[in-house]
């Protein structure tokens, strides 16, 4: 008997509602408690900043159209690397899962569970090692000196949340998309109810909001650039929104709640952000919101007082908490998709046969992420990856013009609406961003690229052992 429930497949145990709560929970983290404060320091206009956000998530839901005509095909776990290889063949789809694993998600959970830890540390006092410790570092290129053992304590407790958290997902997709959904649930309801408090006992003027459109000369010398630095921050927020797609062979009947998934889960996160930015804007006026880095805790502390900082702190442990939960549930199947296709350590593409999960995947995900963490260099590699990351967005939109050439005949249970102009919207969009990126953040953009380019001679040794076994 026991050898009959033995699984060597991924289990279909997502429904529709974690599907939505798996693209929401992974969007919302701590982007949104840090950003607006910068953009509103970039812009120095409270319509332009809500244009931005608005703009920023209409893009993005354009992007969730794509995919989720693409994900409407192609039901497989791996998500947009299995896309990739239908669109443009294993290179393409390799650099992008590389990218995945090596930098572009892994850097995020180290950045999301930092800061997770951060907050902690806003009600525990975390602990330091001696100082002799604390300046030890080595040298490591593309990146400069690492000091492991510096906020040992904070490493520590971001560690912790990455180990716990891969940890829920080994032992089941089910387990962890319920975790997933409850704490998506509750960080969504959260800030929807300190929305309206801010609203309702702010003390604010909707006058914050409307300044007749109002430009400063610094911001007016700058625009373009300035714009684009603001779509930055905004995309940064919004980013994680093709999180399901990874998932995509383990949710129950696919072809209809993968595309869903993505067009509610979006459209959730472009309600709350536009809604939580209008409620920061009414009590803060521009020039204050873009004193504040953490504009959040600012605001609350016009309804709350000096506890202000302990409510925001709470709401971005459970915000983190959720989004890194997300992450480490999605990212693990593109190393599995990787193993799979025999473009990657074939352990890699095991699953546990009790669980039915991608384990050896999670756990190599997280000692990466853990190291990633420990190596302090987490902010420094997301900075690269931005680049990178928008590069491949618009590769995945302008991949549905190619499969409609390539795959003219596939059943396509969603087909995007407007095409081929939606999709090539985004590529405008993607293009310019990209354009913008490397005049105004050149170094990063460079970064970006080398990083994404070292993974062409692991490519190059998996073709090989391929051919050769």
């Amino acid at each position: 008997m026991a050898s009959k429930s033995r699984k060597t497949e991924l289990v279909r145990g997502l429904s529709l509602t974690a599907s939505i709560m798996i693209v929401a929970g992974s969007m919302i983290g701590s982007g949104i408690f840090r950003k607006p404060a910068t953009m509103a320091e970039q812009l120095g206009s409270p319509e332009l900043l809500i244009l931005i956000w608005i703009a920023a998530g209409l893009i993005t839901l354009i992007g969730a159209f794509v995919n989720a005509e693409i994900s409407g095909m192609i039901e497989a776990t791996g998500g947009q690397y299995v896309y990739f290889r239908k669109m443009y063949g294993d290179f393409t789809a390799y650099i992008y899962g590389w990218s995945i694993l090596s930098v572009i998600q892994t850097g995020s959970q180290a950045a999301i569970a930092y800061v997770f830890a951060e907050y902690i540390g806003y009600f525990i006092k975390l602990f330091q090692l001696p100082e002799a410790w604390q300046n030890f570092y080595f040298y490591f290129p593309l990146v400069g000196k690492i000091y492991p053992f510096v906020d040992f304590g904070t490493k520590s407790v971001a560690i912790f949340s990455i180990i716990i958290l891969t940890s829920i997902n080994y032992a089941g997709v089910i387990f962890g998309g319920a975790v997933q959904t409850i704490l998506t649930y509750i960080k969504i309801f959260v800030i929807i109810i300190f929305a309206f408090l801010l609203f309702l006992y702010g003390n604010g003027s909707f006058s914050n909001v409307y300044s007749n459109f109002t430009l400063p000369e610094s911001t007016s010398k700058n625009l373009f650039s300035l714009i684009g630095l603001a779509f930055a921050g905004a995309f940064w927020a919004y980013d994680a929104w093709n999180n399901l797609t990874f998932v995509s062979g383990e949710v129950k009947n696919a072809q209809r709640n993968v595309p869903l998934g993505l067009l509610f889960g979006v459209l959730i996160v472009i309600f709350v952000y536009v809604l939580i930015n209008i409620a920061y804007l009414y009590v803060l006026p521009i020039n204050e919101m873009a004193k504040s880095p953490l504009v959040a805790a600012t605001a609350a502390e016009k309804i709350f007082g000096t506890k202000g900082g302990s409510i925001i702190s709470l709401i971005v442990i459970i915000s983190t908490f959720g989004a890194l939960n997300g992450s480490i549930l999605a990212t693990a199947r593109v190393p599995f998709a990787m193993a799979r296709a025999e473009l990657f350590f074939k352990s890699l593409g095991k699953v546990h046969p009790t669980f039915g999960t991608p384990h050896i995947a999670l756990v190599i995900q997280g000692i990466w992420s853990c190291m990633l963490v420990l190596s302090g260099s987490f902010d420094t590699i997301t900075d690269y990856v931005m680049f990178a990351s928008w590069l491949f967005y618009m590769l995945g939109a302008y991949g549905v013009i190619v499969l409609r050439k390539k795959m003219p005949d596939e059943k396509r249970p969603y087909k995007i609406w407007g095409y081929p102009f939606t999709p090539i919207i985004f590529v405008v969009a993607a293009l310019l961003f990209l354009i913008n990126s490397i005049i105004s953040d050149t170094d990063d953009a460079m970064m970006g690229l080398v990083l994404i380019s070292s993974g062409i001679p692991f490519y190059l040794f998996w073709k090989y052992k391929s051919k050769n076994t």
